[in-house]
């Protein structure tokens, strides 16, 4: 295994020499970041179509920016791959006491409370605000999310899905009333109902990004079998044809996904 990844490093580092690959000597942390994201969720695909092939396939393409950011910083002599390695071991065993101490919990529950006193109190006492940790360049998505779990964790959350479904109604009617007054407003009404849809997942322990990410194959492959029953017919989708569009999108939905499925890129 070791071996394995010697050889990923090395080839990382024959790639970055004056003599290797030009487009991979041109990358730099700012242009490869956006692979990084692209390769992430190209993985959760292969991981929900639970296709072990394609599964180790992305896995080894996220070893390789990973491997690849860390010798950039390590080219300008910033932090090297050993720095990585040791910080996130010493990090896993600082965050694990009740497997590589003497401390004991009940739960799960009880490792994530130990967890974040850990994060909070002993990696970052100088962070005064209990919201200090969440990174701001994350997805403004995703950061909504991990506001929300972590305001949670502190009592601050809804008792029941009810609240959070009769505040989402609220937001719509919301937005119904600010959009009759300027894009601003609907801009913010609009992102408060977004916040509060986001709330709801969290609530019942879903993901937003994989729900979205859900809906957006599932929209495709449906769009994909309205065209191909169009192109079937020798016509093309477009405002001349919204009715049979819109008949073929409620066929679509009663077909099994695989049915459907297709290759959407």
């Amino acid at each position: 295994m070791l071996d394995s990844f010697q050889a990923l490093y090395d080839i990382v580092k024959k790639l970055r020499d004056p003599g290797g690959c030009p487009w991979d000597r041109e990358q730099d942390p700012q242009s490869i970041r956006g692979n990084l994201l692209e390769e992430t969720l190209e993985c959760i695909d292969a991981i929900e179509e639970n296709d072990f092939d394609h599964i180790r396939e992305e896995l080894g393409d996220l070893y390789l920016l990973v491997t690849m950011l860390t010798y950039m910083y390590e080219e300008k002599e910033t932090f090297t791959l050993r720095d990585v390695l040791q910080e996130i071991n010493e990090k896993l065993i600082r965050r694990h006491p009740h497997v590589f101490g003497d401390i004991e919990v009940a739960d799960s529950k009880e490792v994530l409370k130990n967890w974040e006193h850990i994060k909070r109190h002993v990696e970052n006492p100088e962070v005064r605000s209990i919201m200090g940790s969440i990174p701001k360049g994350l997805h403004p998505m995703e950061r909504s999310y991990k506001i929300q779990k972590k305001a949670a964790k502190y009592g601050f959350d809804w008792d029941t899905l009810h609240g959070v479904l009769k505040k989402i109604q609220s937001e719509v009617l919301e937005c119904e009333e600010a959009a009759k007054l300027s894009k601003d407003d609907l801009e913010d009404e609009l992102g408060d109902l977004l916040f509060s849809v986001i709330n709801a997942c969290r609530f019942n322990d879903i993901d937003p990004s994989l729900a979205l990410n859900r809906t957006n194959k599932k929209f495709l492959q449906r769009f994909v079998y309205i065209e191909k029953k169009m192109e079937a017919q020798g016509k093309e989708p477009g405002k001349a044809h919204t009715a049979l569009m819109n008949t073929l999108w409620e066929e679509a939905k009663q077909l099994k996904t695989s049915d459907t499925a297709s290759d959407t890129q």
